[in-house]
């Protein structure tokens, strides 16, 4: 059990590092499409969520499969809104009518 959770641990530590070092290199003009995806990707974690969920057998699995569901569900419906955020900062404002002198009311 102890090798096992020392592996767990060090897969964990090489993805964080991994992650830090290619979210580093993106532009920022590509992290919108990035968070899309990112959003498809936790909509997978969801319903992989929902499966361990299903298949609790102790109180203790279905509360922490709960708390997965529930936590996946508010990471892709955040993310959605971020990225609707950012999306509406590119949208062209309207304009206002140009009103000329002489139609100036006094």
């Amino acid at each position: 059990m102890g090798n096992a959770l020392l592996q767990y641990a060090t897969v964990l530590m090489l993805t964080i590092f991994v992650g830090i070092e290619i979210i580093a290199k993106v532009p920022s003009i590509l992290h919108t499409p990035l968070m899309s995806g990112s959003n498809a990707i936790h909509g997978v974690i969801l319903v992989g969520a929902m499966l361990v969920l299903g298949s609790a057998n102790t109180t203790l699995e279905e509360i922490l499969g709960f708390l997965a569901v529930i936590l996946a569900t508010l990471n892709v419906v955040g993310g959605f809104v971020v990225t609707d955020r950012m999306l509406e900062m590119f949208k062209a404002k309207p304009k206002a009518p140009v009103v000329k002198k002489d139609e100036v009311a006094s």
